[in-house]
């Protein structure tokens, strides 16, 4: 039968009991889809693409608005005064006063319903264009927000696995010093702690690039959004 001591026995339950308490954290509890939909709103207002985007879109409906004014353009008016008080010798005329003329141009009447048909489809393009970057942008705010709220919830377990460690390490310094635990166990414990520490400095890092990444679509920081 082996035998172990009661202070190593205490330290060993101690991670025991710890294992299942971290194993309970969850990021689903952190997800919320109002505040997901503020943030894809907030993005759909703000991000530059959306406004060029749409500005496309503008640019195509006035194109529309253009071509169908072209059907003015395929007739010509123009109007001549003759005084009643002049004659002219080669060009005699026998109406006296204003005289208005309308000209056809029979090439714009032939291509304007193609041009305004056109013009049309165009715009059609440009709609689906920005309806599909629409969407394309609002799963990248999702899945960006996910791997925010993902980075946030590791950085919580790292924090909480520190201080753990660190309880642990200060415990267990003061059981060495009492020589009361072994040298074997004490320095287990000041590692445990020192990797616990790296643990949530990367966790850190995580969380400031994931939520630099979602910022960049929204343009602003996160603790602006109302």
């Amino acid at each position: 039968m082996i035998h172990i001591k009661k202070p190593a026995l205490v330290f060993i339950l101690f991670f025991a009991f710890c294992i299942p308490v971290k194993a309970q954290d969850t990021m689903i509890d952190q997800v919320s889809y109002l505040y997901l939909e503020k943030l894809i709103a907030v993005a759909k207002q703000n991000y530059p693409r959306v406004k060029a985007v749409q500005a496309q879109t503008d640019i195509a409906r006035n194109n529309v608005t253009k071509q169908s004014m072209g059907w003015f353009n395929s007739f010509n008016y123009s109007y001549i005064y003759q005084p009643n008080t002049t004659f002219n010798v080669l060009q005699p005329t026998v109406y006296k006063g204003y005289q208005l003329g309308v000209g056809i141009n029979l090439g714009n009447i032939i291509t304007t319903p193609f041009n305004v048909k056109q013009a049309k489809k165009e715009l059609q393009v440009a709609i689906q264009d920005q309806n599909e970057y629409n969407l394309t942008l609002e799963a990248e705010v999702k899945r960006r927000y996910f791997a925010y709220v993902e980075a946030l919830t590791v950085l919580k377990i790292q924090s909480k696995a520190l201080l753990d460690a660190q309880s642990i390490y200060k415990d267990a310094r003061f059981r060495y010093e009492k020589s009361e635990l072994t040298l074997t166990d004490y320095t287990r414990a000041q590692i445990s702690a020192s990797d616990a520490g790296r643990a949530k400095i990367q966790a850190e890092s995580a969380w400031f690039s994931a939520k630099a990444a979602l910022e960049e679509l929204l343009t602003i920081k996160l603790e602006e959004v109302q």
